[in-house]
């Protein structure tokens, strides 16, 4: 009888490692144990998602990882650090860090499909099609931080985002679905949030409520991003001067003072981005937006949703914001 191939574990890490992956871990696709499938049909069923209808497709294959691939046996997940290395000026509009630079779908799904090659070229020539796999990352129905979680990257936190240890959550993640056994796996993370609610306490419009997950209905990122009706009236003064997402849960998180800056130089901040004033920001014109935005994951708003964005936040600009202040390193 012929041996079962298995992927060495040790192997899997220090190849995700060389591509520059913060972390890496793996569990066994198994299906979504049905305490985690039950909470997630409650937060649909109560509208959560707010209309975000595509987050109540394929429901089988996001509880089931062998719906969704089969003949898969390990799920690898990996977190790629986008921890900003400059920021805006502090008079400037201001932006979610993750759409600093180039759209993570891209590259994230290029790492991961890097990956899978480095993976088969580890095999003997004869046993290298035996490894088929998937990449992922955001575009599937994948409950990525429940596998995350259960690869042992880190928990879950009451903003709803994974925090690793010692590092926070300012990570994109995405999975690798493998079709081959791994020969170690991972344990899950237990949470570490204990009695603390900072993220809660600096949500500015109660999306985030404590024992509830988040309500999209209420949350800045989804009604800057997703939402493709006005802003809400009782949103717009909560937004501050950031048009789009909001940080404000994972900056107040005490995690976040592990984190160092990303070495991505793909997540870097282009210069046309960081020299846009106040002034700039409310003359955009589409040519503009396809220049300072080119490649980025803020076209997930489109054009039209930018500019309603921005006239969102001119009321709660401060007096002389136009004047422009050298980055923060």
């Amino acid at each position: 009888m012929q041996k079962e191939i298995m992927l060495s574990a040790a192997t899997i890490k220090a190849e995700a490692s060389r591509f520059g992956f913060y972390r890496c871990g793996l569990s066994k696709a198994e299906d979504v144990e049905t305490a985690e499938a039950d909470r997630y049909r409650t937060w649909l069923a109560q509208g959560c998602q707010a209309d975000m209808n595509y987050l109540e497709n394929h429901q089988d294959k996001r509880f089931s990882p062998q719906a969704l691939m089969p003949g898969v046996r390990t799920i690898v997940s990996v977190a790629l650090n986008y921890y900003p290395t400059r920021t805006l000026p502090t008079n400037s509009l201001q932006l979610a860090w993750y759409a600093y630079g180039r759209d993570y779908h891209d590259v994230m799904k290029s790492k991961l499909n890097n990956l899978l090659q480095a993976l088969r070229d580890t095999l003997p020539t004869k046993q290298a099609d035996t490894l088929q796999g998937r990449c992922f990352c955001d575009t599937a129905p994948v409950l990525e931080r429940y596998w995350a979680q259960r690869s042992g990257l880190g928990w879950i936190g009451k903003n709803g985002q994974l925090i690793i240890p010692e590092a926070g959550s300012t990570f994109f993640l995405g999975e690798l679905f493998l079709t081959l056994p791994a020969d170690a796996y991972d344990i899950p993370q237990p949470a570490r949030c204990g009695n603390c609610n900072r993220c809660i306490e600096a949500c500015p419009t109660g999306a985030l409520q404590a024992g509830r997950p988040i309500d999209a209905r209420r949350c800045l990122s989804y009604l800057t991003i997703e939402n493709r009706n006005e802003i809400p009236e009782w949103a717009a003064p909560r937004m501050g001067t950031c048009f789009y997402g909001c940080d404000r849960c994972q900056q107040a998180c005490p995690h976040l003072r592990f984190a160092r800056p990303t070495g991505e130089e793909a997540f870097r901040p282009n210069e046309a981005l960081l020299q846009m004033s106040p002034a700039d920001w409310f003359a955009l014109t589409e040519e503009d937006y396809r220049r300072v935005f080119k490649g980025s994951a803020v076209k997930r708003a489109k054009y039209s949703g930018v500019v309603r964005n921005l006239q969102a936040v001119k009321p709660n600009l401060p007096p002389n914001s136009d004047k422009k202040t050298e980055t923060q390193p």
